[in-house]
């Protein structure tokens, strides 16, 4: 485990979402510098695809480790929590 900036505590899987997501910011960074350099539109698209995949592996994981916590958190009634959490999954679905 280890320490953020402002001095918050992370575990290790936020840690790793943090570590991916400034990946991610990386590659957009160097999508825009594509973009206006007028690079080949194959580079461009073969960049957006990889951007678009590292965000939903990122999404998964997302899901994946917070799954239990987002049920517990989400509302004392059952059904509502269940209801809750599918919503937030048929919105990462939508997203591919």
């Amino acid at each position: 485990m280890s320490y953020i900036p402002h001095g918050v505590y992370m575990d290790k899987n936020r840690k790793n979402i943090v570590n991916r997501l400034k990946r991610i910011e990386g590659q957009i960074r160097g999508l825009q510098r594509l973009v206006e350099s007028e690079a080949p539109c194959v580079e461009v698209i073969t960049q957006i695809s990889a951007v678009t995949s590292a965000m939903k592996k990122t999404g998964a994981a997302i899901l994946a480790n917070n799954m239990k916590k987002c049920i517990d958190e989400s509302n004392e009634n059952r059904d509502t929590a269940l209801m809750d959490f599918q919503t937030v999954l048929f919105r990462y679905i939508d997203l591919s």
